[in-house]
């Protein structure tokens, strides 16, 4: 594998995974247009089992569209062309035929909490039931597991059946991570998820999603730079639609950079 632009050799970081598999996701010259207009260009590059893997840059730079074409977004998005190719696990995206197949492998967590007009227990218990569990010992079962997991448990056991639209923001979307990882997900997507959370409840956050790193892989696109190097094992510095590098997190920020502008968005000079 080529140490360069958008192939960049797996390492370890210090908190990191050594990659001695395959990649989870292997994208290869990735082109998305809305309307005609570029989002994303050309770009390529591997993404490993549990690792979490940062994606950082400017508004507009391809980082949400990429996130919407590994979830095929296109499908739904009016005008949103991917040319190139997504494989998870050695699959195309494109190949599967049952799109809730695909998407029951991917959970996704948005910017602002998107809770539906359910209960908390009802919240996270909507995938399981879909997947066919019925038995309520079941349920609770997955219900608490997945609070668990999401830090959220302990603030809500007492009122599991009240809505789930009537919890801080900070706790529903804490309650949108219970929900997807109900999900039983290979795959975690985080878009700005602490953009509308407050700076304590963001740090738990983040403290469950270095847990849950033994468990599944994540995608964090973020627009805090910090955040990405407090988490990621490797970060990806999209700009204007084009991958600029893919380094080892700690690589970047300590300026061992192949392209200036990296150290320039990360310094805080542009963007």
């Amino acid at each position: 594998m080529v140490d360069g632009v958008g192939l960049a050799q797996p390492r370890p970081s210090s908190f990191g995974p050594l990659y001695d598999g395959p990649p989870i996701i292997e994208v290869r010259d990735l082109g998305i247009s809305y309307g005609g207009k570029p989002a994303l260009r050309d770009a390529s590059f591997d993404i490993y089992r549990h690792e979490i893997f940062g994606i950082i840059g400017p508004a507009n730079s391809g980082k949400t569209s990429f996130l919407r074409a590994l979830n095929r977004m296109d499908d739904f998005t009016t005008g949103m062309e991917v040319r190139g190719s997504i494989h998870i696990n050695g699959k195309d995206v494109n190949d599967w035929r049952n799109l809730y197949a695909l998407r029951s492998r991917i959970g996704v967590v948005l910017p602002l909490p998107v809770g539906l007009p359910l209960s908390v227990y009802d919240n996270v218990a909507f995938s399981p039931r879909l997947r066919g569990i019925r038995k309520k010992a079941q349920l609770d079962e997955v219900v608490e597991r997945c609070l668990t997991r999401a830090a959220l448990w302990d603030e809500v056991k007492d009122r599991l059946g009240s809505l789930g639209s009537l919890l801080s923001g900070g706790q529903q979307q804490r309650l949108t991570i219970a929900r997807a990882l109900s999900q039983e997900p290979e795959l975690l997507l985080l878009d700005e998820f602490s953009i509308a959370v407050d700076p304590v409840t963001t740090m738990r956050i983040e403290d469950v999603l270095k847990d849950l790193r033994s468990e599944l892989t994540i995608v964090l696109v973020t627009n805090l730079v910090q955040q990405a190097r407090r988490l990621a094992d490797r970060t990806a510095f999209f700009l204007t639609g084009e991958l600029v590098e893919i380094g080892a997190t700690e690589d970047l920020f300590e300026g061992n950079v192949k392209d200036e502008r990296t150290t320039g968005y990360i310094e805080g000079r542009y963007g």
